[in-house]
């Protein structure tokens, strides 16, 4: 078992169970982290997800590069399909999903690990953690998205000196660019994680998964469009319970 799911009333931690190879990610951790998604999704009872490693060393270490090297020794319509899909797959996922992902960073998060960070909406680190995109080292670009999503989220320059020097940054580093919301001490980093979900949770459900959509699928659109997909994000909210609750209680105060 390469992933463990453990479920607290509406809070599910996915964790990556590979502590003897840094976490590092396999095709089969790889479905494993997909299926127990899909499981989640489909499960209403479920409010938030945080994601985590095994151990204190590593959150992931990214691709596991020998199981990867035969598809990449098989040519580039292999590897196409065997890594970048499946990879673009798992961080898409995650970046579109219906409820709050959290990752709680326990260690470094190189290569994919740091893509998985990318795509997450909220993200808290650990003050050992740290950050690298080593793919260059490889002499390949990042596979799993993060040539595109790390420029968004902390400015082409930044996202750059990461890219081209595959050099690690520290998590306080992190912070300040915006690549996690926060870091504390390793002892309280899933406390710390569980109290961000529990301030989500008490928001309404549909309320929680109408922002997440809006700010997911306009980012990147140019404001007119991003204004229309937070518009009909609003529209679709007015005739739900979270907003008659929400009216009701203001109005009470």
């Amino acid at each position: 078992m390469t992933v463990r799911i453990d479920q607290k009333e509406q809070l599910v931690t996915i964790t990556i169970e590979r502590e003897h190879k840094l976490n590092a990610l396999d095709y089969p951790t790889i479905d494993a982290l997909l299926a127990a998604l899909d499981h989640v999704d489909a499960d209403d009872s479920v409010r938030a997800v945080i994601v985590t490693g095994a151990g204190r060393r590593a959150f992931s270490a990214g691709a596991d590069i020998p199981s990867l090297a035969g598809s990449i020794a098989g040519g580039a319509e292999r590897a196409l399909r065997e890594i970048v899909r499946r990879g673009h797959g798992l961080t898409r996922r995650i970046e579109e999903f219906p409820k709050p992902v959290i990752v709680a960073v326990n260690g470094l998060a190189y290569g994919a690990g740091c893509e998985i960070t990318e795509a997450a909406p909220l993200a808290i680190a650990v003050e050992h953690a740290t950050f690298a995109k080593p793919e260059i080292t490889l002499g390949f670009p990042p596979p799993f998205g993060g040539s595109q999503r790390l420029p968004r989220h902390i400015g082409r320059k930044r996202a750059l000196e990461m890219i081209l020097t595959g050099d690690p940054i520290p998590a306080a580093r992190a912070a300040e660019i915006g690549l996690v919301n926060a870091v504390v001490p390793a002892g309280e980093l899933l406390d710390a994680a569980r109290d961000l979900a529990a301030r989500i949770v008490r928001q309404a459900p549909t309320a929680v998964a109408a922002c997440l959509r809006s700010v997911t699928r306009g980012i990147n659109l140019p404001i007119d469009e991003g204004l229309a997909v937070e518009a009909a994000c609003f529209a679709a909210t007015v005739p739900t319970e979270g907003v008659r609750n929400g009216l009701r209680r203001f109005l009470e105060r």
